[in-house]
C-alpha cells in the first residue's frame, strides 16, 4: 500500500464510527467468552469432575476449589502489577499476545479434563489452571482502556452480562464437564485463530486498526471515578468496592451452589425441561442487565450498589420464606414450584455483574488498571467465589438442611444491606456537618 493511500485509511480509521464499533465487539466478545467459561466450565465443571470423575469427596473437592482461588489471586495480582511498572498496560498488541497464550492454556486443559482420574492429576489441572486465569482476567479487563469510552461501559458491561447470562440459561446443557468441555472446545478454536491473527499477523491494514484502537487509551484511559484525584489501591474509595464486591459475590455462590443442587428448585428453573421456563430466566437476567446499565451510567455507585444488595436480600427473604410455608403446608408445595424466585435471583445477579464489568477500568487509570482490575477481580471475585464455594461444599458435607443453609445466605444478605445502608447513611451525616462548620466557620 502506497504512503498516500496508508494514510487516506488511518484518517478514514480514525474518524470512522464503525473503528470504535469493532473495539465493542471484541471487548465484548472476549469478555462473553471467558465469563461464560467461568460460570460454567470452572465454577460448576470442576466440582462435576471433582466429585464424579475422580472420586473425591465434596470436603475435598472444596479444598481445591480453594487452592484454585488463593492460587489464582496470587497470579493474579503479580500480573497485574508487572503489567502495570513495564507499561503493558497500554500496549494492545502485548495485551493480545498474552491473551492468545492464556486461552491456548485453556484450550488444551479444556480438552484433557475430561481425561482426569487422578487426585495428583486434578491437582495439577487445578494449578495450571489458576495461572491462566491469573494472567487472563488482568488482561482482559484492562482492554476496557483501549477499547470502550468510559460514557459507554454501562451499556457495555450490560451486553455482556445479558449476552452471557441469556445463552448460559437458553441453551440446555447438562452441568457435567464432559458437556462444558465438547462446548468449549468447540467455541474456542475459532477464537484462537482470530486472537493469533490480532495478536501476530502484520499487514498494513491491520496494523493501522490495532494503532488507532491501541491509542484509545489516552482519551478513554482515566475511569469514571478517577477523574480530579485518582484513586488509589490503599484508599477507601478502592477499598469500600472491593469489600462490597466480595460481599455479592460470596453471597451470591454461597447460595446458588445449594440451590442448584436440590432438584425441586433446580428442574424448576435453571435446568427445567421446559424451555419457556429457562428462557424466562433468561430474559430476566437481559432484562437485569438492561436496568443495571441504565443505572450505572446515570447514577451514583451507591444506587447501584444499594440496588444490588437489596435485590439479593428479597431474593433470599422469598426462597427462605417458600421453604417455610411449604414445610408448615406441604400440599401447597406439591403443586410445583413458580419460576419468579429464580426470575429475580437472575436480576438480582445480572445488576452485580453488571457493576463487576464496568466497576474496575473506572476506578483505574492506564497506569493502574492492572493491578486495580487485578486486585479487584481477584479479591471480589474469585476468591469470594471459589472461598463461598468451599463453604458451601462443607456445608452440604455436613448435612446442613436446605433451610438452614439459606437462613445463613439470608442472614448475610441482610447485614450487607444494613451495612451499607448505615454506612451510606454515615456519610451523609458527615458531609452535612462539614458543610454546616464550614458556613459557620
Amino acid at each position: 500500500m502506497c504512503q498516500e493511500t496508508q494514510m487516506e485509511f488511518v484518517t478514514y480509521v480514525r474518524n470512522g464510527r464503525w473503528t470504535t464499533v469493532s473495539g465493542y465487539v471484541l471487548f465484548v466478545a472476549l469478555m462473553v467468552a471467558g465469563y461464560y467459561y467461568n460460570i460454567t466450565f470452572v465454577q460448576l465443571g470442576l466440582i462435576d469432575l471433582g466429585t464424579r470423575l475422580v472420586g473425591m469427596s465434596e470436603t475435598a473437592v472444596s479444598m481445591w476449589m480453594a487452592a484454585l482461588a488463593l492460587v489464582t489471586l496470587t497470579v493474579a495480582a503479580v500480573t497485574g502489577v508487572t503489567m502495570d511498572r513495564r507499561g503493558w498496560s497500554t500496549n494492545l498488541r502485548t495485551k493480545l499476545r498474552l491473551l492468545f497464550g492464556v486461552v491456548c492454556l485453556q484450550f488444551a486443559l479444556t480438552l484433557v479434563a475430561p481425561m482426569v482420574r487422578t487426585v495428583p492429576a486434578f491437582g495439577a489441572w487445578i494449578v495450571l489452571a489458576s495461572l491462566g486465569l491469573g494472567v487472563g482476567f488482568p488482561v482482559s479487563f484492562s482492554l476496557a482502556i483501549d477499547l470502550v469510552p468510559v460514557p459507554d461501559r454501562g451499556y457495555v458491561a450490560a451486553a455482556i452480562t445479558a449476552i452471557a447470562y441469556f445463552f448460559a440459561n437458553a441453551i440446555p446443557l447438562s452441568w457435567s464437564v464432559d458437556v462444558f468441555s465438547q462446548l468449549m472446545i468447540a467455541a474456542m478454536a475459532p477464537g484462537i485463530l482470530v486472537l493469533g491473527v490480532l495478536s501476530f499477523a502484520s499487514f498494513d491494514r491491520l496494523d493501522a486498526i490495532l494503532d488507532v484502537l491501541g491509542a484509545q487509551y489516552e482519551t478513554y484511559g482515566t475511569g469514571r471515578f478517577c477523574h480530579g484525584t485518582p484513586v488509589q489501591a490503599r484508599s477507601l474509595a478502592f477499598v469500600v468496592p472491593v469489600v462490597l464486591m466480595f460481599g455479592v459475590f460470596f453471597i451470591d455462590s454461597l447460595g446458588f451452589l445449594r440451590i442448584i443442587d436440590t432438584p425441586s428448585l433446580l428442574l424448576s428453573s435453571w435446568q427445567s425441561p421446559n424451555l419457556s421456563t429457562r428462557l424466562f430466566i433468561a430474559v430476566a437476567h437481559v432484562v437485569g442487565a438492561v436496568m443495571a446499565g441504565v443505572i450505572y451510567a446515570n447514577y451514583s455507585l451507591s444506587r447501584v450498589f444499594l440496588w444490588t444488595f437489596a435485590l439479593f436480600a428479597l431474593t433470599h427473604v422469598m426462597y427462605t420464606s417458600d421453604l417455610r410455608i411449604a414445610e408448615v403446608f406441604p400440599t401447597i408445595a406439591g403443586g410445583g414450584t413458580s419460576p419468579l424466585n429464580p426470575a429475580l435471583y437472575a436480576i438480582a445477579v445480572s445488576f452485580y455483574t453488571t457493576l463487576n464489568f464496568a466497576l474496575w477500568p473506572d476506578l483505574s487509570t492506564p497506569e493502574t488498571i492492572g493491578t486495580h482490575s487485578a486486585i479487584g477481580i481477584g479479591v471480589a471475585g474469585w476468591l469470594a467465589t471459589f472461598s463461598s464455594t468451599a463453604l458451601a461444599l462443607y456445608f452440604q458435607a455436613a448435612d446442613l438442611t436446605l433451610i438452614s443453609h439459606l437462613n445463613v445466605v439470608q442472614a448475610l444478605s441482610l447485614l450487607l444491606l444494613f451495612g451499607l445502608t448505615v454506612g451510606l447513611y454515615a456519610r451523609r451525616m458527615v458531609e452535612l456537618a462539614r458543610e454546616t462548620g464550614g458556613a459557620s466557620a
